[in-house]
C-alpha cells in the first residue's frame, strides 16, 4: 500500500515543489521518484538520437535515470549521471555512477570532466532566474551541446547572451500538452 501511495504522490510533483521546494520534495520522495513524462522523453530521445554525439553523455539532474535508460536501450555507452537528490535511485536504475552536484555546486566549481552532450530533463526551469546564465555557461563549458527536456517553454536559454538555440523538437502528451526538447550551444 505504501508504494502505491508514494506513486500517487509522485505523480503530483509540481504542487509539492511549490509547497516544499525541490530539496524538500526530494528529501521525502527521492527513492520513489518517477518522471510522469517518460513516454515523451523516450520519444524525443529516440527520434533525435542520430543528431547527437553520444560518445560521452552526462544526464544532468538525472532523476531516476530516465534519459540514461532510453540511451542504454539504444546501445549507447559512456554515460554518467548528476543529481544531488536522486543519485541513489539513478545508480540503482542504471548501474552507472552519479555525481552529487547541485545547481549551485556547478555554478561555483563547474563540472568535473568534459562531455560530448549534456541532457537535462525537467529541471532547468527550477534554477533561480538570477543563476540561470551562470549554470548554463558552466554546462556549455563542459559540453558543446546542451539538450533541455521541458514540459513548457521555460527555460528560454536562447534569451541569454552568448547562447544559441540550435534546434527544437516536441511531442504531445495524452492530455494535449507539449513536451519540448530544446538544444543549445554557445554562439
Amino acid at each position: 500500500m505504501k508504494e502505491d501511495k508514494n506513486k500517487a504522490v509522485v505523480k503530483k510533483i509540481r504542487p509539492l515543489y511549490d509547497e516544499h521546494g525541490a530539496e524538500g520534495y526530494y528529501r521525502d520522495h527521492a527513492e520513489a521518484y518517477e518522471n510522469p513524462h517518460f513516454p515523451e522523453i523516450k520519444a524525443l530521445i529516440e527520434r533525435n538520437l542520430a543528431r547527437f554525439d553520444c560518445s560521452a553523455i552526462l544526464d544532468f539532474s538525472a532523476g531516476g535515470g530516465e534519459v540514461t535508460q532510453v540511451l542504454q536501450q539504444a546501445g549507447i555507452n559512456g554515460m554518467a549521471g548528476c543529481d544531488p537528490f536522486t543519485f541513489a535511485l539513478f545508480e540503482k536504475n542504471t548501474g552507472l555512477p552519479c555525481l552529487r552536484l547541485s545547481f549551485m555546486d556547478v555554478i561555483k566549481n563547474g563540472l568535473p570532466g568534459k562531455y560530448s552532450l549534456i541532457v537535462c530533463s525537467f529541471a532547468m526551469h527550477l534554477c533561480p532566474p538570477r543563476d540561470l546564465f551562470s549554470l548554463t555557461w558552466q554546462l556549455l563549458d563542459a559540453a558543446p551541446t546542451l539538450a533541455i527536456l521541458t514540459p513548457h517553454k521555460r527555460p528560454e536559454l536562447e534569451l541569454l547572451p552568448g547562447i544559441t538555440l540550435a534546434w527544437e523538437d516536441s511531442v504531445v502528451t495524452e492530455r494535449g500538452k507539449k513536451v519540448r526538447m530544446k538544444v543549445y550551444c554557445k554562439e
